[in-house]
């Protein structure tokens, strides 16, 4: 089991508090309700459940595993370089590589380490290695945080209840740990997303007239 310590940094890691930037990002989330393709809890949860098991999140939990088997910097960079590629739209790079900057410059001041700026799953799974966390720990709270941010997004912008976003979350949080444990089997061989809406909504975002979010 993980230790203790080990989950309360993570849980800091993982934490709205955490100066991420997160908040500010809803993977295309924004532009989903403005179309009404996202209207009501039931659909926030399928769009978000979706998203997860078949969209950039699991991509990002393949990189995080490369990233944290990294064996020196040329194959953590191509891991990089790869995470770059992939993203479907100029927002979903921005999203990555800003918060990536950021999670790698507030790591590196509070537990040293040399952690370059990175994409922000690559990022992550560099820092695992760097502090030998258990990656599927990490993954499965890597896709938690990421649940729970887009919930928050749906909260502000569907409108959605607070109760009714927790429940949501609560449903979507029991997949995690299976869906990490998978993603972090694949290769780069296997990666793969067939998110299209979600994809095709932070390609759109970019000029909605009235916006909250940058993705």
């Amino acid at each position: 089991m993980t230790n203790p310590a080990t989950l309360l940094t993570l849980t800091q890691w993982f934490s709205p508090a955490y100066p991420v930037g997160a908040f500010a990002y809803s993977h295309g989330l924004e532009q989903a309700v403005a179309e009404g393709r996202v209207t009501n809890a039931a659909q926030v949860e399928g769009w978000i459940g979706d998203v997860l098991a078949h969209g950039g999140p699991r991509v990002d939990v393949t990189l995080l595993g490369r990233a944290f088997h990294a064996e020196d910097s040329h194959e953590l960079a191509a891991v990089d370089a790869l995470a770059r590629a992939l993203a479907p739209s100029k927002e979903r790079l921005l999203e990555t590589v800003q918060q990536g900057q950021s999670f790698a410059q507030t790591t590196r001041a509070i537990w040293g380490g040399d952690l370059p700026d990175l994409t922000y799953a690559v990022a992550v799974g560099c820092a695992a290695r760097l502090q030998r966390f258990p990656v599927e720990t990490v993954a499965t709270l890597y896709l938690h945080a990421f649940a729970a941010n887009l919930i928050s997004a749906a909260i502000r912008i569907v409108p959605l209840g607070q109760t009714a976003g927790q429940a949501a979350l609560s449903r979507l949080a029991v997949k995690c740990p299976a869906l990490a444990s998978q993603a972090l089997q694949d290769t780069p061989d296997d990666i793969g997303s067939a998110s299209f809406l979600a994809d095709i909504a932070s390609m759109r975002h970019e000029t909605l007239y009235s916006r909250i979010f940058r993705s």
